[in-house]
C-alpha cells in the first residue's frame, strides 16, 4: 500500500488485480488463523488462482478513493516469487503518483506568500532541531496550539459557507462523501 501524509487513508494506493474480461475480482478474504477478524484485499498478489480465487492476468494502480489507472501491466505468474507481494514493475506506482499529483492540483491553492512562509518555517525548524532541539520542540508546541485553534475556526467558517460535498471534497483532496467528516474532525481538534 502507498500513502501520503497529506491525504492518508482517503488516497491509499495499491496494485490491483484485473481479470481476463477487464473486470476487478471481488475482494479476497484472508484468514490470519484463529479469530473472527479477516483481512480483506484487492491487491494483485491475492489473485494467483489458488484457494478458489480467480487468476489475474493484469495489474494496475488503484486508489481507495475509487480511482483506477487506465493502463495495466501483464502478470507473468511464472516469474513471481510466491513470498514476495511487491509488484515487479514500477508502472502502477508511477500511475498512482500521477493520480496524487492530479488530486493535489485540484485542491484549494495556498496563497504564494503563505507557501513561502511555510517553507521558510520548515527550514528554520529543521536547523533549530540540530542546533537547539529543545527550542525546536517548544516552537513546534506553540505551532501545534496555533494550528489547532486556527483549524477549528477555519472549519466553522467553511461549514458556514455551505459548500456542497463535491466542492468540499475537491478542495480538501478527499472523496466528496468524506468532505463534511473532515471538516467535523477539524472542528473537534483539541
Amino acid at each position: 500500500m502507498w500513502t501520503t501524509e497529506q491525504f492518508g487513508a482517503a488516497h491509499e494506493g495499491y496494485v490491483g488485480a484485473v481479470l481476463d474480461d477487464d473486470t476487478e475480482p471481488e475482494p479476497a478474504y484472508l484468514d490470519p488463523g484463529s479469530g473472527a477478524n479477516f483481512h480483506k484485499t484487492r491487491e494483485w498478489w491475492a489473485y494467483s488462482g489458488i484457494l478458489n480465487r480467480p487468476r489475474a492476468t493484469r495489474a494496475r494502480a488503484a486508489c481507495s478513493c475509487g480511482w483506477r489507472g487506465a493502463t495495466g501491466c501483464a502478470i507473468t505468474w511464472e516469474n513471481v516469487d510466491d513470498f514476495d507481494a511487491v509488484f515487479p514493475s514500477p508502472e502502477p506506482r508511477a500511475d498512482w503518483s500521477q493520480h496524487i499529483a492530479d488530486v493535489e492540483a485540484h485542491t484549494v491553492p495556498l496563497p504564494v506568500e503563505l507557501t513561502a512562509l511555510i517553507h521558510q518555517l520548515e527550514a528554520s525548524l529543521a536547523r533549530l532541531s540540530d542546533e537547539a532541539p529543545l527550542a525546536a520542540i517548544k516552537a513546534v508546541d506553540v505551532l501545534e496550539r496555533l494550528t489547532k485553534r486556527v483549524t477549528r475556526e477555519a472549519a466553522f467558517n467553511a461549514e458556514a459557507d455551505g459548500l456542497s460535498d463535491e466542492d468540499l471534497g475537491q478542495a480538501l483532496g478527499v472523496p466528496p462523501a468524506d468532505g463534511k467528516a473532515h471538516l467535523h474532525g477539524y472542528r473537534l481538534r483539541r
